[in-house]
C-alpha cells in the first residue's frame, strides 16, 4: 500500500496547500508526508510542488497528475467499499462540498446522524459559498442553491429556499419605505455576493429586474444579516436567516406586493458516482430529511 499512501499524502496536501494541514488530516506527522511526496517525485522523476517558506502550489507536472490520482484513488476506494457492501454495511470515503452558513445551521446535524449509522464510512467536508463543478474539483457530492450545472454532473433537487426582501425599521423611518421597486435605485442595498447584484422581484404585472448598484456587499449570510438589522439598508434575506428576526419585528417586509423567487437546495453528483451505494444512500438521507423543508430538519 506504499504508492496507494504516496498517493494519498499528494492529494490530500494538494487540496490543503499545506504539508502540515495534510499530516493532520491523514494522522501522522508533516515529515511523513514530506517523504512520501519525494518518493512520488523520484518515481516520476518531476517536482509535484514548488514549495518556497511561505507558500506551496502545484507544479504543471503536479496539476497533470492530480486530476488522475485523484481518479485512482477514488476507484480504489469505491472497489473497497463495493467489498465492504457486500459484508452487509457501507464503507469508504465520501468528499461533500457543503454551503457555509446553511451547512452550520441545518446541513451538519444531518450528516452528523448519517455518520453515526454508518461508522465505517468516512466524511470530508468543505464550506464554501461558491459554485463547484464535482468533476473538476473532486467531490463526490456538491450541494448548493446557485444555478449552474455542468456536463457529466446530476442535479438532484432538495428542497426549496425561500427569501424575503426586508430591512430594519429604523432604515426604513430615516429613509422611506419604497413603494415600487424602482424606488430601490435610490436607497441602500445590501447583496449576497454569491447571487450577484441583479434582483428578481415578482409582481402584480409580472417580473421585475434590477441590476442595482449595492452599497455593501458580502459572501457572509450572518454578515448580511446583521447589516440589515443594524440599519444599513435593504436585503433579500433567505428565509432560514431573516424569518425569526421578521416575527420578532427585528426586520419588516419591504414591498410586500412583490415576492422574491425561490430557490432550490440541490446535490450535483458526478454521473459515474451516483450509482455508488454510499452516494446513493446519502443523496436519499438528505432528500428525506429535507422533503419538507429546512424546518423539518
Amino acid at each position: 500500500m506504499d504508492l496507494y499512501d504516496n498517493f494519498k499524502a499528494f492529494v490530500t496536501a494538494a487540496e490543503s496547500a499545506s504539508f502540515s494541514a495534510a499530516a493532520r488530516k491523514l494522522d501522522v506527522v508533516p515529515s511523513v508526508i514530506a517523504k512520501r511526496i519525494q518518493d512520488l517525485e523520484k518515481r516520476i522523476q518531476a517536482p509535484l510542488f514548488m514549495r518556497t517558506t511561505r507558500s506551496m502550489e502545484l507544479t504543471d507536472v503536479g496539476e497533470r497528475y492530480l486530476i488522475d490520482i485523484r481518479a485512482l484513488l477514488s476507484s480504489t476506494d469505491d472497489l473497497l467499499g463495493g467489498l465492504s457492501r457486500h459484508r452487509g454495511h457501507l464503507e469508504g470515503h465520501i468528499r461533500l462540498k457543503v454551503p457555509g452558513t446553511l451547512g452550520q445551521l441545518y446541513l451538519n446535524p444531518i450528516l452528523q446522524k448519517f455518520m453515526a449509522m454508518h461508522p465505517q464510512l468516512h466524511l470530508e467536508v468543505l464550506q464554501a459559498d461558491r459554485s463547484v463543478n464535482p468533476l473538476e474539483e473532486g467531490f463526490d457530492i456538491a450541494l448548493g442553491a446557485l444555478p449552474e450545472s455542468y456536463g457529466g454532473v446530476v442535479d438532484i433537487p432538495l428542497c426549496a429556499l425561500d427569501r424575503n426582501l426586508c430591512a430594519a425599521p429604523s432604515y426604513l423611518a430615516a429613509h422611506g419605505a419604497p413603494t415600487q421597486p424602482s424606488d430601490l435605485y435610490d436607497l441602500d442595498t445590501l447583496v449576497y455576493a454569491t447571487s450577484g447584484s441583479r434582483w428578481q422581484l415578482l409582481g402584480p404585472q409580472g417580473t421585475v429586474m434590477l441590476d442595482l448598484k449595492p452599497k455593501f456587499k458580502t459572501t457572509d449570510g450572518p454578515g448580511l444579516l446583521q447589516a440589515a438589522l443594524n440599519g444599513m439598508g435593504i436585503a433579500v434575506l433567505a428565509d432560514y436567516l431573516s424569518a425569526p428576526e421578521l416575527q420578532q419585528a427585528r426586520l419588516v417586509q419591504v414591498l410586500p406586493q412583490y415576492r422574491v423567487p425561490q430557490i432550490w437546495l440541490k446535490a450535483l453528483v458526478p454521473e459515474r458516482r451516483l450509482q455508488l451505494p454510499r452516494i446513493k444512500e446519502l443523496i436519499e438521507f438528505l432528500e428525506m430529511h429535507l422533503a419538507k423543508g429546512l424546518g423539518s430538519t
